[in-house]
């Protein structure tokens, strides 16, 4: 491989200092260190410290408060760099190479956009509404199905952006444009698929996917998206299952066996909540199983439970922290709604410990344990959900043959006047 000149800013994977300011990257490991038992397999290690992604997270998420929402561009790209440089395929960091000011200049770019679009748009639909129909609602409904393309348009854009400001070994990766042809293809296929019931999922997810792959370089290598979208239907058994169980409790209840029926139908739901995680995890492996890039196949094994597992148990433990400050603020905003009636009834002892504060101190206190809730939930959920779903995923991840990778070239650096804007304002596939 042959990269280019280093850009501007960039992050060093060895922990050198980022901008802004300095943070601590996960340690860098020589690949000279870790032979892989194939010597033209590329084994993807993840690697880092829960410790240290917590204080990271809750640093630029209390700075993000501080800065009433401004500073959270820069908390996304610190954050970004951090898990771009633990995920190592065949001990190579990748690097995240974004700049928090071209986003927060392309989210005020997307809102006075969005604004004068939807503003527009909306006055003539609330015009056509009232003179046709003489009522609001269609041109509520009318306006909702036409935002409904700026979404996807969003979500390719940022996708587009976040691979354009992605390297790995020095090589950037790229999408070519083509945000509003994803946009009418995802509208259509997703009424396909309604219309269906959602027998065509498999449909809409391949060629979605396809579409983006196809579209997709490392360098100067475009990837392809192999295999048939039929091949995607085994990845739905929990949910054809669930319907069958359903279909049962249905008859049971029909034939008035109402708390058979009832308890069957749980059931299913059970089993069509865990037939969903399945197919996002078993489609992705066979879609990235199935992707070429220069001769370069891709090998991914992750485990649709042990995905379950580590949301379920990570909002378990997340919301078991957040119990604590949740249940103060409780405690003080009953304090100060019921002081008058527990003064009234004798029982100033209860309000004692509060009462020398002051009304507004206690409120301050409230809304400093309000915002330390979110802080605590967002750090955390990084922790025990982020940090252990992208382990368990690349950690399953080969790339093979190695080899095949050393003529790949570098490619010209695409420029994005709006960066995330609109993904961000539509608040649409703009996280890490």
């Amino acid at each position: 491989m042959r990269p280019d000149a280093p850009e501007p800013k960039q992050t060093s994977p060895n922990g050198q200092e980022s901008a802004p300011g300095r943070d601590v990257w996960p340690r860098a490991v020589s690949p000279e260190t870790t032979p892989s038992p194939d010597a033209d397999t590329l084994r993807t290690e993840v690697v880092g410290t829960r410790t240290t992604l917590f204080w990271l997270a809750l640093k630029t998420g209390f700075l993000t408060v501080l800065t009433l929402g401004f500073y959270r561009f820069w908390m996304r790209t610190r954050l970004r760099r951090w898990y771009w440089s633990a995920i190592r395929p065949g001990g190579y960091p990748l690097e995240y190479v974004g700049d928090p000011m071209e986003k927060l200049l392309g989210f005020l770019f997307a809102v006075v956009v969005l604004a004068f679009y939807i503003g527009i748009v909306n006055l003539i639909l609330m015009f056509a509404s009232f003179s046709l129909f003489q009522d609001n609602f269609a041109a509520y409904a009318t306006s909702l199905v036409g935002v409904i393309p700026l979404w996807f348009f969003a979500q390719y854009r940022a996708r587009r952006y976040i691979l354009a400001r992605t390297r790995w070994r020095g090589l950037r990766f790229g999408l070519e444009p083509g945000a509003w042809g994803y946009a009418w293809r995802a509208v259509l296929h997703w009424t396909v698929t309604l219309l269906s019931l959602g027998l065509l999922l498999p449909r809409m997810t391949f060629w979605l996917e396809k579409y983006k792959t196809d579209r997709t370089f490392f360098g100067t290598a475009r990837m392809e998206q192999g295999g048939k979208w039929t091949m995607l239907y085994p990845a739905m058994k929990p949910m054809f299952l669930a319907l069958g169980i359903a279909l049962v409790g249905g008859g049971a209840i029909f034939a008035e066996n109402i708390p058979l029926g009832a308890g069957i139908c749980v059931f299913a739901t059970f089993i069509g909540l865990y037939g969903l995680f399945y197919y996002r995890v078993e489609s992705l492996r066979r879609l990235t199983e199935t992707k070429r890039i220069n001769c370069v196949s891709f090998t991914l094994s992750p485990s649709a439970f042990r995905v379950l597992m580590i949301y379920v148990l990570g909002t378990l433990l997340a919301s078991a922290a957040v119990f604590i400050p949740f249940m103060v603020l409780g405690f003080l905003l009953l304090l100060i709604q019921s002081a008058d009636i527990l003064t009234e009834m004798g029982l100033e002892d209860v309000i004692a410990p509060v009462a020398g504060l002051g009304r507004y101190v206690i409120i301050g206190l409230s809304v400093m344990i309000y915002f330390t809730i979110f802080l605590l939930w967002s750090a955390l959920t990084n922790v025990f959900i982020t940090l252990p779903v992208i382990r368990h995923y690349f950690s399953t991840l080969t790339l093979a043959p190695a080899s095949a990778t050393s003529d790949i070239r570098q490619r010209p650096r695409d420029e994005f006047a709006e960066a995330e804007g609109f993904a961000d304002a539509l608040d649409v596939g703009a996280s890490l």
